[in-house]
């Protein structure tokens, strides 16, 4: 399927998967992270159970502490 993740055009070999799932194909492991979906906030205890779909826009988003 085709979906677009942080604003680059992919292809993914799967019908539909979780966000959790996509996360962990793209080896997305920092621990801090806000995702969204469609301009939508996901939450980390909805990944498990937002599907992603094609053409679905994805944003990663690492956030660094600091100071």
């Amino acid at each position: 399927m085709k979906i677009i993740i942080n604003n680059r055009e992919e292809i993914i070999d799967y019908e539909t998967l979780s966000l959790t799932e996509l996360l962990e194909v793209k080896n997305f492991t920092f621990k801090m992270l806000v995702t969204k979906v469609n301009g939508k906030l996901i939450k980390k205890d909805e990944r498990k159970t937002t599907i992603i779909r094609k053409g679905d826009n994805i944003a990663v988003i690492h956030m660094i502490s600091g100071g």
